[in-house]
């Protein structure tokens, strides 16, 4: 059984051999979190030293999922432009060997029940890139849905001089609960 809990340093021993190349590096959240190849000293610097490059204090839950067989996934959780009513999910990532298994749908749904219930969020939104189909199809599983013209607008990045899109999806707590009422 999955289950979410704060970040701790001795996670990012095992989050960081998950990056095994640039490419899934820079999906990941790449020169937002640090240079490529990470370290666990980079990752727990800009986590706990560098409050994960939030200025406000209280704005930064980087959060770690497990299960018997130790830690499956990991992912943050911020306010989105310093409004307590809004949190944004970034830097997801799961271990390669757990994906494919539902392991992504359920951390993300155990991250939108924090995002409700514990930070009382009235809407949840995450960027995915459309290169990263997977991602893309577990978040709409969840519940997400394009942004509408009051979110987050899509934008153009570059991957390794790749041109690509960062899609912008939501989910207010209102779809949400009418969500796992309906289940």
């Amino acid at each position: 059984m999955l289950r979410l809990r704060p970040f701790k340093p001795c996670d990012a021993e095992k989050i960081v051999t998950w990056c095994q190349d640039e490419k899934t590096f820079l999906l990941w959240g790449g020169a937002l979190i640090g240079t490529y190849p990470i370290g666990p000293e980079q990752m727990t610097g800009k986590y706990i030293g560098e409050n994960g490059g939030c200025a406000e204090e209280d704005n930064f839950y980087p959060m770690t999922a497990c299960d018997e067989e130790g830690v499956a996934g990991h992912l943050i959780l911020r306010y989105l432009h310093g409004d307590p009513g809004i949190v944004r999910f970034g830097w997801v990532i799961l271990d390669p060997s757990r994906r494919g298994k539902g392991y992504g749908k359920e951390m993300i749904r155990l991250a939108l029940k924090y995002a409700f219930l514990i930070l009382n969020a009235r809407k949840v939104s995450i960027g995915v890139y459309d290169n990263n189909p997977a991602a893309y199809h577990c978040y709409l599983s969840t519940g997400f849905r394009k942004a509408g013209p009051d979110g987050e607008k899509d934008r153009d990045d570059v991957i390794l001089g790749e041109p690509c899109r960062v899609i912008e999806l939501e989910i207010t707590k209102e779809e949400w609960l009418a969500r796992i009422d309906g289940n």
